[in-house]
């Protein structure tokens, strides 16, 4: 008799366990092969690093990214904040040298209640050139704020790329920007 199963198994139960299994060993394969894309990319991405660092500009990009970019794995890249010009710079960068599509470029506006203004997406789509259908709900935070301090204020736009590829790029270029500076 096979260990686990009892003499009055009934046949569905195996079928289930047999299920089971198979989803279960289909989900490593996936991991690894995961794994190993990600390896692959950051050690690409590593090898590049060389050239890419000729441009200055590329290590004021990276530092900017790693400074203001999101911090969590979930293999997306987003970059945040309220200066405008530093949105352009990012934009420029995700357009020109790492030729971002169009298409995969998201914006996700977050507002304080005191702040709101229904122009803040029409002005965020004139300075990143991205149409509106391609932003994200807008997200209005509370504020204890008695009064409007800066009249200009828009609110913070998040720029988001859906690419696992940049992201694990981006990753690897870190990896070695800290192993060159030993931190």
């Amino acid at each position: 008799m096979a260990p686990g199963y009892r003499v009055n198994a009934n046949p569905k139960n195996i079928l289930f366990v047999g299920r089971d299994k198979s989803r279960q060993i289909a989900a490593q394969i996936k991991k690894d092969q995961r794994i190993q894309r990600t390896k692959e990319v950051i050690e690409r991405a590593k090898s590049g690093y060389a050239h890419a660092v000729r441009d200055p500009l590329f290590l004021i990009w990276l530092a900017l990214y790693w400074a203001e970019g999101d911090k969590n794995m979930q293999e997306r890249v987003t970059f945040t904040s309220s200066d405008k010009k530093m949105i352009l710079f990012m934009m420029e960068w995700f357009r020109e040298v790492y030729k971002v599509p169009e298409k995969k470029f998201r914006i996700a506006l977050q507002i304080h209640t005191l702040f709101t203004n229904k122009n803040a997406e029409v002005c965020w789509s004139n300075i990143t050139n991205i149409p509106i259908n391609q932003f994200y709900k807008t997200y209005i935070k509370k504020t204890s704020l008695k009064q409007r301090r800066n009249k200009l204020y828009n609110g913070t736009c998040s720029i988001v790329v859906n690419s696992r590829e940049l992201f694990r790029t981006i990753v690897g270029w870190k990896k070695v920007l800290l192993d060159h500076f030993v931190i």
